[in-house]
């Protein structure tokens, strides 16, 4: 990882394009310094674990495709 390469984790970026409030306050439990950049910020998980309410699968979006 970039952490065991020597990188401060003031250093690091998250960069991502959906984020929740749990994943968020994960993130910053296990890494304080860390800057996260996200695009939007959903409500919350459901009991899947998927942001609700979210972008839908992003492969079937960025393929046209649905299974």
């Amino acid at each position: 990882t970039v952490l065991q390469a020597g990188v401060e984790e003031s250093n690091i970026v998250f960069a991502n394009v959906v984020a929740c409030p749990e994943g968020i306050r994960a993130i910053f439990a296990a890494h304080p310094n860390v800057t996260i950049v996200t695009a939007a910020v959903d409500q919350e998980l459901n009991e899947s674990k998927y942001i609700v309410p979210g972008l839908g699968d992003y492969g079937d979006r960025y393929y046209d495709t649905t299974y």
